[in-house]
């Protein structure tokens, strides 16, 4: 069993970010999304960069231009780069989609990590294309996801974003893990998104996901709440993503489903280590984790699924990105992360 984190990390330094992703993910590193370097690496704002006829609001409410003259030559331009990259391979157009240093201060030097570490596998992660659509307006402060135009706007430039990082990554001749962050598939099918279709969701995944596989790395979907976890599966994902400390037992739910999803190969990311409850994180202990995963583990055995199954197919990671958290608990998250996993190794 190996160990996987999230994403983000409070630290303001880069260098000590990477030093942490050393100590503790040196088989599967990731690169640290740090809010505290710049606001560009937030998460609702690391991947905006080369979106076409966007614009940022001085309330910092993020909106597409919908109403410049500019907007259906922009998208169209846009449209046919998209398709000359991913028909055509054509990966010098792809470099206008890159991330650069200011949206991430991290992604050189997390390359530089994998060639040092001889890394078979390495992370990298966008935002979901379920929470991005849901986060941005177009002119009018309506929400993109309700705009068939944005949201195929949206997957597309995620899929370049998650692309790019495949092309970075397979440089170093390690294989990638690109996770889809989508926190807000939690509210699918609640009166706030009541108009949005199950279908729609997942065929979003699935438009990024399969640009992910097709080209030699591998999917996951984090979601650190309640959801539907059919919608991930359905979609082809290839690695879910939960907060197994507080939501393990809505994963049995699916358990039918599931069980399906394991045999075929997919993988649980089980979020056993608390990051978003500061309390839960203070007290814990690879004792108290150790049990909560084989509780966590012991919901799945109830319904017919066989243990061996489930560990032999199974991460132990944070429950979701530590950036928010003081220092000292984050690290304390991600030691714990790497020691639980060498526990459960040696059992």
């Amino acid at each position: 069993m190996e160990c996987l984190a999230i994403g983000s990390l409070p630290y303001d330094n880069p260098l000590k970010a990477l030093s942490i992703v050393q100590r503790y993910f040196d088989k599967i590193p990731f690169w640290p999304q740090l809010a505290k370097v710049s606001k560009n690496e937030d998460m609702s704002f690391q991947f905006l960069e080369g979106m076409p006829s966007f614009f940022g609001s001085v309330d910092e409410i993020f909106r597409f231009d919908t109403e410049n003259t500019r907007f259906f030559d922009d998208l169209e331009q846009f449209f046919n780069n998209y398709e000359n990259i991913i028909k055509n391979k054509d990966y010098k157009l792809l470099q206008k989609y890159s991330i650069s240093e200011n949206f991430s201060s991290t992604f050189k030097p997390f390359l530089e990590l994998i060639i040092r570490n001889n890394c078979k596998y390495a992370k990298g992660q966008v935002i979901g294309p379920f929470t991005l659509a849901t986060t941005l307006t177009d002119a009018k402060n309506i929400c993109a996801v309700y705009d068939e135009t944005l949201r195929e706007l949206i997957v597309k430039m995620l899929s370049l974003k998650a692309l790019w990082q495949i092309i970075e990554i397979k440089k170093t001749n390690a294989i990638p893990i690109i996770f889809i962050d989508e926190p807000t598939i939690t509210q699918l099918g609640t009166s706030n998104y009541i108009t949005i279709s199950r279908d729609e969701v997942i065929n979003m995944l699935k438009d990024i996901s399969d640009i992910i596989k097709n080209n030699g790395g591998i999917s996951g979907v984090h979601c650190c709440g309640k959801c539907n976890w059919t919608v991930p599966i359905d979609a082809g994902i290839d690695i879910i993503s939960l907060d197994g400390y507080s939501y393990a037992e809505n994963l049995s739910i699916f358990h039918k489903e599931l069980k399906k999803f394991l045999e075929k190969g997919g993988k649980i990311a089980w979020g056993i280590v608390p990051t978003k409850d500061r309390k839960a994180l203070e007290t814990a202990d690879l004792k108290i984790l150790l049990e909560k995963f084989k509780k966590a583990v012991n919901y799945l055995t109830k319904k017919g699924i066989n243990e061996k199954l489930i560990i032999n197919n199974s991460f132990i990671t944070p429950t979701c990105g530590a950036g928010a958290l003081p220092e000292e608990l984050a690290e304390k998250a991600m030691r714990l992360t790497f020691e639980l996993k060498e526990r459960y190794n040696d059992n």
